[in-house]
């Protein structure tokens, strides 16, 4: 049977990097599937309320249904109503009947807290799925989970346990066995690229800078082409924070423009520069954001407060 069916692949545009895997059977694949392709295309639409609606009419007949759960759960973290949105996920874990799928739903709580810019309970969560990978020697998704709960602690501004997930996260995803160098490469640049990060928060320019020029080192190697997008937005985020505003508008209209951080970046860099008008409108573009993930966790309510 599979594990990844029509379900997963709708579920994941929802819910963005969460990627939880769900082993359903046909029958019950195509019945999910719909449900989740109506409530995609309603946030696509903008009608969130909708798609929250259509979820809790699914729970009506199936109330154990993880994706449901984990999806009605979902759009209220985008509603901003985290506490509401925890009670799915709660449940979700609750009824989870294999490791995998508990894992996934503690995955969908940690972002929760991730909404709300709770780095030590989005950590609590992290742990217990880094935990399950590591039981089932998954090393590279350890080091994922490691990082995606880094990302949440930096956007806090918790940036001493920001290093340690993003060191845990490096560390654990290069025990992978017979990794290949295109993947030692991924986790050193991403490693190098977090520090650099954690050094411009931190003011010490000469150390982001020395840890820019060693991911540019090693995206030169040509190994990890699909990461090329995220050093202008590293190029970008150093200069924001040495307050070079025009050099990180520049680099930061480079990298990827449908990422509600980055967008929020810009916006940021307007202000700075004195241009509100350009501000607000990629404001207002970061707070239509419709994944569960930690670039819309921190984008969403930032803009939304800077928006009213």
């Amino acid at each position: 049977m599979k594990t990844i069916g029509a379900i997963t692949s709708a579920l994941l545009v929802i819910l963005g990097s969460l990627a939880p895997l769900f082993a359903l059977a046909p029958a019950q694949q195509q019945q999910q599937s719909e449900f989740v392709k109506q409530g995609q295309q309603l946030m696509r639409d903008g009608k969130p309320e909708y798609a929250l609606a259509l979820y809790r009419q699914t729970l009506q007949t199936s109330p154990n249904s993880v994706p449901a759960n984990i999806a009605a759960g979902s759009v209220l973290d985008l509603m901003e109503k985290g506490e509401e949105a925890r009670k799915y996920f709660t449940k979700a874990i609750d009824v989870a009947d294999t490791p995998e799928v508990k894992a996934s739903a503690k995955r969908a709580m940690a972002m929760s807290y991730a909404f709300e810019g709770n780095c030590n309970k989005t950590i609590e969560y992290e742990q217990q799925v880094f935990d399950f990978y590591g039981s089932v020697k998954n090393f590279f998704q350890q080091g994922e989970i490691a990082d995606e709960a880094a990302r949440v602690c930096i956007d806090s501004g918790d940036l001493d346990a920001a290093q340690k997930w993003y060191k845990l996260g490096h560390d654990t995803g290069l025990k992978e066995p017979d990794i290949k160098p295109a993947r030692q490469d991924l986790w050193n640049f991403r490693w190098e690229h977090a520090q650099a990060r954690i050094a411009a928060r931190r003011g010490d320019q000469a150390e982001a800078q020395k840890h820019v020029a060693a991911a540019k080192a090693i995206l030169d190697k040509g190994t990890i082409p699909e990461q090329a997008p995220f050093f202008p937005y590293l190029k970008g985020y150093v200069a924001f924070y040495a307050g070079d505003y025009k050099v990180a508008l520049e680099e930061l209209k480079q990298a990827n423009q449908n990422d509600p951080f980055i967008q929020c970046m810009i916006g940021q860099t307007y202000e700075k520069l004195g241009e509100k008008d350009e501000a607000m409108e990629y404001y207002r573009k970061a707070s239509t954001a419709v994944s569960h993930n930690p670039a819309a966790a921190y984008a969403i309510p930032f803009a939304k407060k800077k928006l009213s």
